[in-house]
């Protein structure tokens, strides 16, 4: 597989992801490559591009492309749907063979990491040394700095060389083109280092009575060893596709304490875990329900993909000739179409995990196991999200979690704007990607006032609610799928193209909203809140001994 595979060229086609940087693997080949090379310039416009001269400087492997030519396929594609097939495979293995009642935690780490470091080389050949010095970098780091400031060094780092390659990457070899993305792995690299940084930093530098519920439980107070490290960041489980997790999380599956009760407050139920005394329970059911999943959702996605395509709502003719309403309507459905190829990726890397025997998360009141620690996404809940912050808590849930960790959590500025900003250059260097969160700020702001200032109204009966819940689950669809499109079109052009047709009108009802109903943030509330809790308890307990008396 090579950096950039100019015999057949696919456009990239995103919206938004982690691990999901990786969907490029099912991404359908569509038509001829003149008439692909023809559609790319007349979206993103002529662009010189080192495509050719990087097609003879393959390094991936080519073993497979005997497939890639019977079903039409890139190669790149065909070698990352084949290793996480594979990985599959080998996860069964691990947990069946590889059992840490039959073999040392040593064993495990170094089984994992070889395997990681294999299914890179055959996708990403050279460029998976990025791999290794990303983390290379990101340890001495952590090794030979303070630790009263190694987290932030380590976060400006690891960030630092991820937006590095990702420059490199798309400006110099395959602007708007799917090649072997090798940053994809990369940002689930990133997410696990700058994570693993705070949580060192936490467990060492911090006293308990500092840390919240969920510190306390991910905080860790001895450095890994450079084994470990390795382990936890390039295993093959989660190398190519992630999704990421907690170091903690990771060392407990590793040393087989993963079936103990926990007390995560964010991800489990800790009455739930400690209610059933089954030892180990089998990850097989929950993998045959998502590898099924996995199947549907590649179905519809290879269905509808061609039929409803992004581009298509920019259309000129289109724009010129549709009525308005139905290009909302086009556009919700071209998005719905969009969507189950991350579906596919997400939970075909969780099957794997699962598989392995990573992801138990106590279990349910029925007592049946709960696979769903490092699950990435919630497909129903995404589907009939009524509100634009449900819509992003079931989406990329793991990174929607290291946002929350490293930036929202410890932001003391205007954290949500922080948080956007962040997951932007941590999504890449495409214009669009920045267009969409900067979008997403004004959404997120103008939802969060709509909900305080309008939702208690419709709270009085449940017809009303039912009324409410219809009225903004389609406005939650429609502002989801207007606020993505640039990060689909990836260029300013289009995305600006997109939106005067639409007259920036989400953009223009966001600002008035905003700005007729105010709301305050919500660590303000919580501030407040937490101030009248301690002056009930300062001013109630006299009252009490008084009745006392």
């Amino acid at each position: 597989m090579c950096a950039v595979d100019d015999n057949r060229p696919v456009r990239r086609n995103n919206s938004g992801s982690s691990s999901g940087s990786s969907v490029f693997i099912i991404a359908a080949a569509e038509g001829s490559e003149v008439s692909r090379r023809k559609e790319r310039e007349r979206i993103y416009g002529s662009r010189p591009s080192m495509a050719t001269q990087t097609t003879a400087s393959c390094t991936g492997s080519t073993l497979l492309q005997p497939i890639s030519e019977i079903i039409n396929l890139p190669l790149d594609q065909v070698n990352f749907v084949a290793c996480q097939l594979f990985a599959l495979l080998m996860a069964v293995w691990f947990r069946l063979y590889l059992h840490p009642s039959k073999t040392s935690p040593f064993i495990r780490h170094v089984v994992a990491t070889l395997l990681g470091f294999y299914l890179a080389l055959f996708c990403f050949g050279w460029y998976s040394l990025h791999f290794l010095v990303q983390s290379g970098l990101s340890y001495s780091v952590m090794v030979f700095a303070g630790l009263e400031n190694m987290h932030k060094y380590c976060f400006i780092v690891t960030l630092g060389y991820l937006i590095l390659c990702q420059i490199t990457r798309v400006y110099v070899f395959d602007y708007g083109m799917y090649s072997a993305d090798f940053t994809g792995p990369m940002m689930v690299i990133t997410q696990k280092i700058t994570s693993l940084a705070f949580e060192i930093h936490d467990g060492l530098t911090k006293r308990e009575g500092q840390l919240t519920p969920s510190q306390k439980y991910l905080a860790i107070s001895r450095m890994p060893s450079l084994l470990e490290y390795l382990s936890y960041n390039c295993n093959f489980m989660g190398i190519l596709a992630g999704p990421t997790c907690s170091y903690n999380d990771y060392m407990a599956f590793i040393e087989g304490t993963c079936y103990e009760p926990r007390h995560h407050q964010e991800n489990a139920n800790g009455k739930e875990n400690g209610k059933y005394k089954q030892s180990e329970p089998s990850p097989k059911n929950d993998v045959i329900s998502k590898l099924c999943t996995c199947a549907i959702s590649l179905a519809i996605y290879l269905s509808l993909c061609k039929l409803l395509p992004v581009e298509h709502s920019i259309d000129n003719d289109f724009v010129s000739s549709t009525p308005f309403y139905l290009q909302v309507v086009y556009l919700y459905f071209a998005m719905l179409a969009l969507r189950p190829k991350y579906y596919f990726v997400w939970t075909l890397a969780d099957a794997i995990n699962n598989a392995a025997g990573f992801g138990f998360n106590g279990y349910n009141k029925d007592g049946s196991p709960r696979w769903d620690l490092i699950s990435n996404l919630r497909i129903l809940d995404i589907e009939f999200a009524t509100s634009f912050k449900m819509f992003l808590d079931n989406w990329n849930i793991q990174t929607a979690l290291w946002l929350k960790r490293v930036c929202y959590e410890r932001c003391p500025i205007n954290p949500t704007a922080a948080t956007f900003l962040l997951s932007a250059m941590w999504h890449g260097v495409y214009p669009g990607y920045y267009l969409t969160f900067l979008t997403g700020i004004a959404m997120t702001m103008a939802a969060r006032a709509v909900r305080h200032n309008i939702r208690p109204y419709f709270l009085v009966s449940d017809s009303y609610k039912c009324v409410y819940d219809v009225i903004t689950w389609a406005w939650t669809q429609v502002a989801i799928s207007y606020t993505v499109v640039p990060f689909v079109l990836l260029a300013v052009g289009p995305s600006l193209k997109f939106y005067r047709s639409w007259y920036f009108c989400l953009h223009l009802l966001c600002l008035l909203v905003v700005l007729a109903l105010p709301v305050k943030s919500r660590r303000r509330q919580v501030k407040e809140q937490q101030d009248g809790l301690q002056k009930d308890g300062l001013h109630g307990r006299p009252d009490r001994a008084q009745q006392h008396r």
